[in-house]
């Protein structure tokens, strides 16, 4: 079994509960830890060119199929 494949226990990063999911293949947002939210947000819900400093220090955070799954229902 390839390491791509081995499963991880995570918190969704939208509904706080704990998943199980497969790094390479879970869908993931790029938040900005310092203050929360995706580099190109402000913390009021706008858009803004994220700051190189921004994009540095940036992570990914996995979501649950779950709110995938809501999201994809609310944009459609």
């Amino acid at each position: 079994m390839s390491e791509d494949q081995i499963t991880t226990i995570g918190k969704c990063y939208a509904c706080k509960r704990t998943f199980g999911y497969i790094p390479a293949k879970v869908m993931t947002i790029t938040i900005d830890p310092e203050t929360g939210v995706p580099p190109d947000m402000t913390v009021l819900g706008g858009q803004r060119e994220p700051s190189p400093e921004a994009l540095a220090r940036s992570v990914k955070e996995p979501i649950c199929p779950a709110c995938v799954e809501r999201a994809r229902r609310f944009t459609t």
